[in-house]
């Protein structure tokens, strides 16, 4: 067997469980801060396929294995590695407290309802966009996604960040910072976990199923759902297709560029993504954040006109949505297709504006199709009878960005 304790918050490992142990393997502090039995090996953990195929020596010759790691080691821990590469039948896992458990804790809230994502050596940006969708995120930080980078990337939000540090031992920090603040830090290398706190939503109801706010319970919502002015909104049947195709979710950006009444915007938020909505009209903006508070999510509005207001917004979006459909729309979609990752998505009412926004998204590496969308909803009319009443038909245009165009873009 080859057991894997957890060292918990800062607890001490028993001694009991390294006894007999002909090999031992862990951080340096880990591996410090216990007695290793007279003759046995000790391996410092830094690049995970060497101390692994010791391990595999070790399990061989049936030899026992100790392997240290921090807090709970099958929570974004080691734990995954070792299972995929010996089976999960030779491990004996022993785990102790995690630092996002014991980071809430220092804080006073629950954690049932909190997303937890790990930056460690991976791509910050999901990060940073579950931090902007949800009211309680704890980041798993690493080398460049720290406090510091974190806090940079949310200067906008009115986040509170929670930064805990050496959690568990004499030289535990944990302090509550704006972003700004964390952003202007040399944090060091002590810092495991950041949690950030949307802390007028962070009190969250009672929950039954954990993690973040789940999948809603519908979508495409009725135009009644939004204050809007003159029906100028997405309609619901046209929404629906065009949240198929953006494919809203955890961890992405979506921005919905001439957002109108921000039914969009606030239907992609629901489903989990961070938004960023694109308004020129002064009312407009603040219908949005409007719609978006009666909703219950967080959308970022700018006020301005594209597309020149999209040079300021500093990360590219996985999707885009783009409204209306004025003499600056092939513009407009050349500029959102530049930035998109993944796909864009361009709703139409006039058909003189549909080759134009076609050839801007083939044009920047898009395979394009499309569809026209007329509808005909149930009426009443006098006499107990109903009659089908006609929408204004809308062509829905949208491009995926083909492989072969996407360096640049994977950032």
């Amino acid at each position: 067997m080859i057991t894997v304790v957890g060292t918990g918050a800062g607890a001490p490992v028993d001694a009991r469980v390294t006894a007999g142990a002909e090999l031992v393997v862990g951080g340096r502090r880990h591996l410090d801060a216990v007695r290793l039995p007279e003759g046995a090996e000790r391996i410092v953990l830094g690049p995970l396929a060497p101390a692994l195929d010791t391990i595999g020596t070790y399990v061989a010759e049936e030899r026992p294995v100790v392997v240290l790691a921090s807090g709970d080691p099958g929570f974004f821990g080691i734990v995954r590695a070792l299972a995929e590469r010996f089976g999960p039948e030779r491990l004996d896992v022993r785990p102790g407290v995690s630092s996002v458990a014991a980071a809430f804790a220092r804080t006073g809230l629950t954690w049932d309802d909190a997303v937890v994502v790990s930056a460690h050596g991976r791509d910050p940006r999901t990060a940073v966009n579950l931090c902007r969708a949800h009211p309680k995120v704890a980041v798993l930080t690493g080398p460049g996604a720290g406090p510091a980078e974190l806090g940079a990337a949310l200067r906008d939000t009115g986040r509170v960040l929670v930064v805990a540090a050496a959690l568990g031992s004499a030289e535990e920090r944990v302090e509550r910072v704006t972003p700004a603040e964390a952003a202007g830090r040399d944090w060091g290398a002590a810092v495991s976990v950041v949690l950030c706190l949307d802390e007028a939503r962070a009190l969250g109801p009672v929950r039954t199923v954990a993690g973040g706010a789940g999948r809603p319970a519908g979508w495409a919502l009725d135009e009644a759902g939004f204050d809007h002015r003159d029906s100028m909104i997405t309609k619901f049947e046209v929404r629906a297709l065009a949240l198929a195709r953006l494919g809203p979710r955890p961890g992405e950006l979506v921005w919905d560029v001439g957002a109108g009444s921000g039914s969009v915007a606030v239907e992609c938020a629901r489903l989990g993504a961070a938004v960023t909505a694109v308004e020129k009209a002064p009312d407009g903006v603040e219908r949005v954040r409007a719609n978006a508070a009666a909703h219950g999510v967080d959308v970022r509005v700018v006020h301005g006109a594209a597309p020149d207001v999209l040079a300021g917004l500093d990360e590219d979006p996985d999707a885009v949505f783009v409204g209306g459909g004025g003499r600056e729309l092939p513009a407009v979609v050349t500029a959102c297709a530049r930035r998109a990752r993944r796909t864009v998505v361009v709703a139409v009412a006039a058909l003189d504006r549909v080759p134009a926004a076609r050839a801007a998204l083939t044009d920047a590496g898009f395979s394009c199709d499309g569809v026209l969308l007329q509808s005909s909803r149930l009426a009443p009319l006098p006499g107990d009878v109903t009659r089908l009443a006609a929408t204004n038909p809308v062509f829905l245009l949208w491009g995926v960005r083909l492989p072969a165009h996407k360096e640049g873009v994977e950032k």
